[in-house]
């Protein structure tokens, strides 16, 4: 292999290891922001509260749209990862109702 041939493989390597360590951060990450929920979930059902807030939902949106642009992050891929989110959170939250 060349010099040029090594030095793009261990580029690449340096690149996955960032990855991988990030995407073990997303995931500890999503554990303890659902853990919170949980928690929300719980006091929703305990006190008769609905399942979702939607004026809370937009805030929340238009807050990580506003961070992805800084971030220089797509604020549309942003918005779509808070949505999933937020469905997910609304079905556990309709779980604790139930």
């Amino acid at each position: 292999m060349s010099d040029a041939a090594n030095r793009a493989a261990e580029l690449l390597k340096e690149h996955r290891t960032s990855i991988d360590r990030l995407d073990a951060v997303l995931v500890y990450t999503l554990a303890e922001r659902f853990k919170h929920t949980q928690a929300v979930g719980q006091l929703k059902a305990e006190h008769d509260l609905p399942p979702s807030d939607p004026l809370r939902e937009s805030q929340q949106i238009e807050r990580l749209q506003r961070m992805a642009l800084e971030a220089d992050l797509d604020p549309e891929f942003a918005k779509n990862f808070l949505n999933f989110i937020i469905g997910e959170v609304i079905q556990h939250h309709k779980k604790h109702q139930s």
